[in-house]
């Protein structure tokens, strides 16, 4: 225990404080010796200040300075003085002044780091990640963790000046089909039993709507047993939140407010609102995903009844088929060479795509090796569909729809940053409306939720529902960011019997319902109001306001792709003693 005090952090000391005594904390980030002096840069979460150790203190004291190394743990105590003129360093806050110690402790030694805490360069996750104690200490990182905290405060205190409650739910629950695997837990009370962490807590918030809170919300961890990208993690965090008595664009304009302030407080910028709206089948059709980037253009054309008219067989029976040719034009892009073009065939393959048509635009018209199936006028009206001028080059894909709009989708994203299409410095929201209800599952050969089996049909489609399942809409609505899906809500069902009527066409009859789900049923029949919520990612709005590509940046203690944690070696082995008290054999 040092004899001192902490009087100021690394950060905080400046020009007016010259001549007070001081104690600081922190970690040796750098150590100088210059023969007759040693100077040290002392670091905490708050900055760093230049800390000089004279001789002129005393044997002892300058043997004790002469000690440090790299990441000791020190006190320090000693007056503020001003730098000698041509030492100040611009790039501190602290850079006017330096500490002249009297006093030095080390509190604790360090062994040699396996890498440079203040080194910003490139260090593999994986040595990061195994040593996570020592990478949240590094600046750059607590910087981003600290962004996090103030996206996170300015949300409750948003929220709480709306008249927003934030409760918390449970984390042991029951396990219910709410599309991904959930993470399941023994109960040794109840043998044989299990509980399931929550994938999110949809049921829980409607639960409290129908207890009559009115306005929830709730910064919660959540989890799902899935398959890993840059974007998911197996636990991740959601803002939470639920309304009663409103409509879709109640909760549209409370979120829209949320972003405009967490712009506003925390990144200094203004937000025009409110953001632009996109219905689904136009984001589909125009971009091929639900949640398109909107900061360039570069559209999607659908020219299925122009190439009708070719002796293009490729096209022809694909149309035939059930299918469509679509396609993007590359603005400026004709001088690409074969290869290039080859490169492109590659890439789309890898969504499914069989192949991909070209032509280039010369003066003279289209050119390609497919040309000669195409008559002059249908090169014309190609032409004509898709913008085309000299210079153009226009890619074309045909195949099932779903193939189609998710390899161009890829395409598009694909072109835009490689032709640097894209501001990389813009923050462009959308929402996304007007979605179906259900999927068809080609595979299962039954009908899928589009968003998840709570979200409540239109009124206007409720006749038809089991007649024409694919034409009703939901009363669902996304917020997309940059190409990415911050989060999506609906107005849910609040009514018990269309709520089966849903459950039925999902395949679960009303006693499987009653099952799976019964509490929330029973719930219904008691009063239960017209609610509605969303939910966003926080760990991706972090991500995304930070212009990173991996969540896991803004994660304390993030899993790899494997879903493991190297730093603590978990998930591991038990010992057998506690399976057994479980009811519990490893196969």
């Amino acid at each position: 225990m040092s004899k001192l005090k902490r009087t100021h952090t690394c950060g905080q000391l400046r020009l007016k404080d010259l001549k007070s005594t001081v104690a600081l904390f922190g970690w040796v980030s750098s150590v100088r010796d210059h023969g007759g002096l040693i100077f040290i840069d002392l670091r905490d979460r708050y900055g760093i200040t230049q800390v000089v150790f004279s001789p002129d203190k005393g044997e002892d004291f300058f043997k004790i300075a002469g000690q440090l190394r790299h990441e000791y743990v020190v006190s320090v105590r000693g007056i503020v003085s001003s730098r000698p003129p041509g030492t100040v360093n611009p790039n501190l806050d602290t850079g006017e002044i330096e500490v002249y110690s009297d006093t030095v402790e080390i509190l604790n030694k360090s062994e040699t780091p396996p890498f440079e805490v203040m080194d910003d360069s490139n260090v593999s996750l994986e040595l990061r990640l195994k040593h996570r104690y020592l990478d949240l200490r590094r600046p750059i990182v607590q910087k981003r963790l600290i962004f996090r905290h103030k996206i996170c405060q300015t949300i409750r205190e948003y929220l709480d000046s709306l008249d927003f409650v934030d409760i918390e739910t449970p984390v042991l629950t029951k396990s219910t089909p709410e599309g991904a695997r959930d993470y399941l837990v023994p109960s040794r009370v109840n043998l044989g039993k299990f509980y399931a962490l929550p994938q999110s807590p949809q049921l829980f918030k409607q639960i409290l709507m129908v207890a009559g809170y009115d306005r929830y919300f709730q910064i919660v961890r959540c989890f799902r047993d899935e398959d890993l990208r840059a974007q998911r993690q197996p636990e991740f965090t959601q803002m939470d939140m639920e309304m009663s008595f409103v409509d879709e664009g109640d909760i549209i304009q409370v979120i829209e407010g949320l972003m405009a302030t967490i712009f506003d407080k925390v990144i200094g910028k203004k937000m025009a609102i409110p953001f632009p709206r996109i219905s689904y089948r136009e984001a589909m059709t125009s971009y091929g995903c639900d949640a398109p980037d909107l900061r360039f253009g570069m559209k999607i054309k659908d020219v299925s009844d122009i190439v009708q008219k070719s002796d293009f067989k490729v096209f022809l029976d694909t149309i035939k088929s059930g299918g469509q040719v679509r396609g993007i034009n590359a603005t400026g892009c004709s001088n690409y060479s074969r290869k290039d073009i080859d490169d492109l065939t590659a890439f789309v393959g890898q969504f499914g795509a069989k192949g991909l048509a070209w032509f280039k635009v010369e003066e003279t018209g289209l050119t390609s090796s497919i040309t000669k199936f195409f008559p002059v006028e249908v090169q014309q009206k190609i032409q004509q569909c898709m913008d085309a001028k000299k210079g153009d080059l226009l890619l074309f894909v045909a195949d099932k729809p779903k193939v189609v709009s998710q390899s161009l989708a890829q395409l598009r994203l694909h072109l835009g940053h490689k032709n640097k299409l894209i501001d990389t410095s813009a923050f462009n929201f959308s929402w996304v409306v007007d979605f179906p209800l259900f999927d068809y599952n080609e595979d299962l050969k039954r009908y899928e939720a589009l968003h998840h089996p709570f979200t409540s049909p239109h009124p206007d489609d409720l006749p038809f529902m089991e007649e024409k399942p694919l034409e009703v809409k939901a009363r669902a609505y996304d917020l997309v960011l940059n190409g990415v899906e911050l989060g999506g809500g609906s107005i849910r069902i609040h009514n018990p019997e269309v709520q089966r009527r849903v459950f039925r066409m999902l395949g679960i009859g009303d006693e499987n319902a009653y099952k799976k789900f019964g509490f929330l049923l029973d719930a219904l029949k008691y009063g239960a109001p017209p609610h509605g919520g969303i939910a966003l990612g926080v760990d991706r709005m972090v991500t995304l306001l930070l212009q990173l590509d991996d969540i896991r940046e803004v994660i304390a203690f993030p899993k790899t792709q494997k879903a493991t944690c190297l730093m603590t070696d978990a998930p591991s082995e038990v010992d057998a003693q506690q399976l057994k008290e479980l009811g519990i054999r490893v196969v």
